[in-house]
């Protein structure tokens, strides 16, 4: 299989991954994603499949220490295979996106958050409600949600934030700064992208840009966890 294949699989099985309440349910689903993911990992690295498969043997045990460790270990993984694979097939993207596309520019966002399954990080001054329901149902419910604003939207954003958490019990945390400018996502602690709009904004009045960090990622990251530390917490 070509490794551009492999990396859709494998971005396709964490997108589609049982939550991890359910994933050691003998179930039909939950067999057949196990399956799935033992013939991809199969095609991607033989030695570390065949490791793997008593990995994957010990999610069904009925034991919860160790099932719930075999579900990290797959998820882990799951991961390691789908940033190895991004390394050899994925350029860093950068695309433009002319006035008027919003859904061009939405669709990019999801594409970058959905195979998300352990961390999302929103830096945006102008998050709103709107935001809330455009982009937080495309994240799996496992996955915790972090997002930095200021204090400008913070009157609309606040209450849709804990409606979302009040219905999907998602892991949510907010907090605000009124040093912040840029606008930035983080995924998984893994990549990033800057927007030239705000997420809630994109292409809806001016064409825009969404670019990954690749060079300046370390510092970028570096400098968004310090001030995540220090902002003011909200929820």
């Amino acid at each position: 299989m070509e490794d551009a294949a492999m990396l859709a699989e494998v971005e396709e099985l964490l997108r589609v991954m049982p939550s991890r309440d359910e994933m050691h349910q003998e179930t039909p689903e939950n067999l057949s994603w196990t399956g799935r993911v033992a013939a991809v990992l199969n095609q991607w690295n033989t030695t570390k499949a065949i490791v793997h498969r008593g990995v994957l043997d010990e999610m069904f045990t009925g034991n919860a220490v160790r099932s719930s460790r075999a579900i990290r270990k797959t998820i882990v993984i799951l991961n390691e295979a789908r940033h190895d694979l991004r390394m050899k097939v994925v350029a860093p993207s950068s695309v433009a996106v002319d006035s008027g596309m919003v859904f061009d520019y939405f669709d990019e966002i999801r594409k970058v958050i959905e195979p998300a399954t352990d961390d999302v990080y929103f830096i945006d001054p102008y998050l709103d409600a709107e935001f809330i329901t455009r982009y937080l149902p495309h994240i799996n419910n496992d996955v915790k949600i972090r997002l930095l604003t200021s204090n400008k939207k913070l009157d609309t954003l606040q209450p849709s934030v804990e409606a979302f958490i009040q219905q999907n019990s998602s892991s949510i945390e907010l907090r605000v700064r009124d040093d912040i400018h840029d606008r930035y996502v983080l995924v998984d602690g893994g990549t990033c992208h800057q927007s030239g709009a705000s997420f809630k904004d994109g292409a809806k009045v001016k064409p825009t840009t969404l670019t990954q960090i690749v060079d300046a990622f370390d510092g970028v990251k570096h400098t968004y966890e310090g001030m995540w530390e220090s902002a003011e917490v909200v929820i």
